[in-house]
């Protein structure tokens, strides 16, 4: 109960700034205090709109935003994001551009589950969007499953990412960013052994923690610094009333929120500032830069106490996957058993998240994949970000994927005789 206690006491607070931004906000934007020329007033109103929407976000999960699309016609074409499969702890979505042929490359992002929306690979989705047929993982935030529909761990994941794959069949093209790279690998591989024509035709994985012991950074070695019992004790909540989730155990993301606002502290407070500046001299908009960027970043969803556990234990600390020793629902998969799936790592010089060497192990795991199916690339003066999301991804690291893809790619599955699909 006291776990349950906490996480409502985090919910209080985070309630109780949003109320004290809004209170400060209309107090301080009554038309008599104009009268009064003092500018302690123009600061609390703007303090107060900055203050609300901060701790507003926090609880809301973004809107993907992609409504419509130019293509080649010149037409804009309205965007429908379809959901194919759903399920309890994620859904398997689709960007349909409605009006437009079916591109000839169907790709599965397969996105984080690391205390954000997969919302956070917008811009991946957009960039993809021009001649692909994207499909994204769309993960839920776990204090919004009830604890009826079980528990959710990193095999889990990993059979999630299966049935997703045999979903789309063995002509998509799976691109993996971060944290799921290490687990994306083992599902093919899982797949390699059980169903084999259901293997993708190619695996792109993105500065991700296959070996964590590579190129250890200060994120990846946490799990050495700490004990699991430590993990469980300190990071580990259960979920309190106001949910539907109640009673279920996470590693609530406001608590991940207030790790990652620490380790920038005076980065995020000095942007702070300078909002609140911006807002009293009236050059603040909805969608200015630091709105696009802290809707998107404050946006926290809870992860499994299960998932993030295992996560840590078994990723990072055992190094299962890193030692091709990990175990699928009572099967030890072998990476080496990928013989017929194009592998693509790629990595960003200065990711000081996930450093370079790091991803490239996948490929040394891929002992039964001959040279010709394995690349590599690291993307100089790139971060994290950049590799996925930023200029980088879009000018360099986006065609030599759309390249791989296409070098490798398999037939389609046949259609109906009214498909349509084009070659």
């Amino acid at each position: 109960m006291r776990y349950m206690m906490t996480y409502d006491l985090m919910e209080t607070m985070r309630n109780t700034n949003q109320w004290l931004g809004a209170t400060a906000s209309a107090m301080a934007s009554y038309p008599q205090f104009s009268m009064i020329p003092n500018p302690a007033f123009n600061w609390m109103a703007a303090w107060g709109e900055v203050t609300e929407r901060t701790f507003q976000r926090m609880v809301v999960k973004p809107d993907w935003g992609i409504r419509t699309f130019t293509c080649e016609d010149g037409k804009d074409h309205l965007v429908d994001v379809t959901s194919v499969l759903e399920r309890p702890f994620g859904d398997l979505v689709h960007f349909r551009v409605n009006g437009r042929k079916e591109q000839p490359r169907k790709v599965l992002l397969v996105a984080p589950m690391s205390g954000h929306y997969a919302t956070l690979l917008r811009s991946t989705v957009k960039s993809l969007l021009v001649n692909c047929e994207v499909y994204v993982t769309d993960w839920h935030n776990a204090r919004d499953i009830p604890v009826s529909e079980g528990k959710f761990d990193v095999e889990d994941y990993t059979l999630y990412l299966v049935d997703f794959m045999k979903e789309l069949g063995p002509d998509t093209h799976v691109v993996a960013v971060c944290q799921p790279a290490p687990l994306t690998l083992a599902a093919t591989a899982y797949l390699a052994e059980t169903d084999p024509k259901a293997q993708p035709s190619t695996l792109t994985l993105i500065g991700g923690p296959v070996d964590p012991d590579a190129t250890p950074t200060e994120v990846t070695d946490f799990g050495r610094r700490v004990t699991m019992g430590q993990l469980e004790e300190t990071m580990i909540q259960r979920v309190g009333f106001k949910y539907k989730g109640v009673g279920r155990m996470v590693y609530p993301g406001l608590l991940q929120l207030a790790s990652f606002m620490s380790m920038n502290a005076e980065r995020h407070g000095k942007a702070f500032t300078d909002q609140i500046q911006r807002v009293m001299r009236g050059e603040a908009s909805d969608h200015d830069a630091h709105n696009r960027f802290y809707d998107e970043y404050l946006a926290v969803m809870d992860m499994t106490a299960e998932f993030y556990l295992s996560t840590v234990e078994r990723v990072f600390k055992n190094r299962e996957i890193a030692r091709n020793e990990f175990i699928v629902d009572g099967h030890k998969v072998d990476i080496g058993k990928i013989t017929d799936v194009a592998v693509k790592t790629v990595e960003g010089a200065n990711d000081d998240i996930s450093a370079p060497g790091q991803c490239i192990a996948a490929l040394d795991l891929c002992t039964g994949l001959p040279d010709s199916k394995k690349a590599s690339h690291v993307e100089p003066g790139a971060g994290h970000y950049g590799i996925f999301a930023g200029r980088s991804w879009r000018d360099n690291i986006r065609p030599l994927v759309i390249d791989f893809m296409n070098e490798n790619s398999r037939k389609p599955r046949r259609r109906a005789a009214n498909s349509n699909k084009v070659a």
